[in-house]
């Protein structure tokens, strides 16, 4: 009864980095030029694997599904962080906030479950590769991405449902730059032990159990590339896992970093900065690491800059000859 007496709070206030005034303009140029180029090069990985028939492969169609969830990642935090460095504005609804804790929640526990169907598949082109084109068709594909995105955001509304259920009468400030589930649920003066159950379940199954799969995937397959006698067969073996495999250190290797780390006002900046690893830069290093790093992508980058190229000279052939017998008649 004392809490239903107290005020409801309608909304939530994003400290972010606003301890730091003098830099806010700097952060909002910082994080818009990382929010383009991150869209930009995720969008070219897309391009390239719908439109090179080469690369219609299912270690090609995880990665085009990769670079389509990094987008949308992003955009759920970037834009509206972007904004409050300009504007100055800190304030989100409570229900925006549940919003964006969905979509992010969401769209990471897809990725965990991505990056282990991605290592799973290097596992059996490297380990079994007599039985990779039987297993690793496109269906199986396809049912591997349809399970990895229906169960992650079933999982996530379950607790955003309970979220939305949840009464906030205290502080409404919350000392990070989006809305993450510790965040939230510290804020509210309801009983969080049922929700704060069930994300410790959820957490088990699409983050501990997917780093598990990877970690044993990858111990197979390191196992197996020092099999190889030929030291240019362990080279070609390992640059084909290479790119995969460095983008799984970065996003578990952050994550570990932030949820492992005391929940101390002391280590929270810290905290803050680790965060921006796995939600602002991994999106942003993923398409580099992939492109840079693998040969077929660049190749089918070269091909397609290639007929762009053509195309335009194509066009301009036309226009000459047009002004050439312009200028013979007269």
């Amino acid at each position: 009864m004392h809490q239903r007496n107290l005020t409801a709070i309608i909304e939530f206030i994003l400290l972010g980095f606003g301890d730091l005034p003098q830099l806010q303009i700097f952060f909002f140029l910082v994080f818009l030029v990382i929010y383009l180029v991150t869209v930009t090069g995720n969008l070219l990985i897309m391009l390239l694997v719908g439109a090179d028939q080469h690369l219609h492969t299912p270690m090609y169609f995880f990665l085009g599904n990769l670079s389509f969830l990094e987008t949308c990642y992003t955009t759920t935090i970037l834009p509206r962080m972007v904004a409050s460095f300009l504007t100055m504005d800190k304030a989100i609804s409570v229900s925006g906030c549940i919003t964006q804790f969905f979509f992010f929640g969401s769209l990471g526990t897809t990725e965990t479950c991505l990056l282990a169907a991605m290592s799973y598949d290097r596992y059996l082109a490297i380990c079994k590769p007599l039985h990779y084109a039987t297993i690793m068709n496109m269906k199986f594909c396809f049912q591997l991405v349809t399970g990895a995105w229906i169960s992650a955001f079933l999982a996530t509304w379950v607790l955003a449902f309970q979220m939305s259920k949840l009464y906030f009468c205290g502080p409404n400030e919350i000392d990070h730059f989006f809305c993450d589930f510790t965040p939230i649920s510290r804020l509210s003066c309801s009983d969080t032990t049922p929700m704060e159950m069930a994300a410790f379940v959820f957490a088990f199954m699409f983050t501990a159990t997917p780093f598990l799969l990877t970690v044993i995937s990858y111990i197979c397959i390191i196992t197996t590339i020092l099999k190889i006698p030929s030291t240019v067969g362990r080279q070609k073996a390992f640059s084909t896992c290479s790119s995969h495999l460095l983008v799984v250190c970065i996003f578990y290797g952050t994550i570990i970093i932030v949820y492992m780390l005391p929940d101390t006002p002391a280590l929270r900046d810290l905290n803050k900065v680790f965060s921006v690893f796995y939600t602002v830069v991994t999106p942003l290093v993923n398409p580099l690491i992939y492109s840079l790093r693998n040969k077929e992508v660049l190749k089918a980058l070269r091909k397609i800059c290639s007929k762009l190229t053509n195309a335009a000279r194509i066009q301009q052939k036309p226009s000459l000859s047009f002004q050439f017998i312009s200028q013979s008649k007269t």
